[in-house]
């Protein structure tokens, strides 16, 4: 059984920091693509960052020079470093992971950035 769990959320003053970690549970499956995602009150679930198994890595402009995300494939983790937090930011984030040819979701973290 796959099983990704985020923590790391909270409530941050905006210019803060916080870091979010997703570890993945699954055996004998390959781990791809990883990523972090968010949905905003309103607004549709977006790409904040991934990270492929090749490293390859892709930011949404709105936070590229601001969030770094890393994985560590041995551990199953992948963090997002999200540095210069704005009231914008605020939002559930979502750790996916993509495993074979199937996407896997976790539950989701608040994070509230506020002003």
């Amino acid at each position: 059984q796959v099983q990704l769990v985020e923590s790391g959320g909270g409530l941050v003053r905006a210019g803060g920091s916080l870091r979010l970690s997703c570890v993945i549970t699954a055996s004998g499956i390959t781990i791809n693509a990883m990523g972090w995602y968010r949905q905003a009150p309103g607004k549709l679930r977006e790409l904040v960052a991934r990270i492929g198994n090749s490293g390859i890595i892709n930011y949404a402009e709105s936070v590229q020079g601001r969030f770094t995300i890393s994985r560590n494939n041995g551990e199953k983790k992948v963090d997002l470093q999200m540095n210069s937090l704005k009231v914008e930011d605020t939002a559930v984030y979502y750790c996916k992971a993509v495993l074979g040819a199937l996407d896997y979701w976790g539950k989701g973290t608040l994070v509230t950035v506020s002003s």
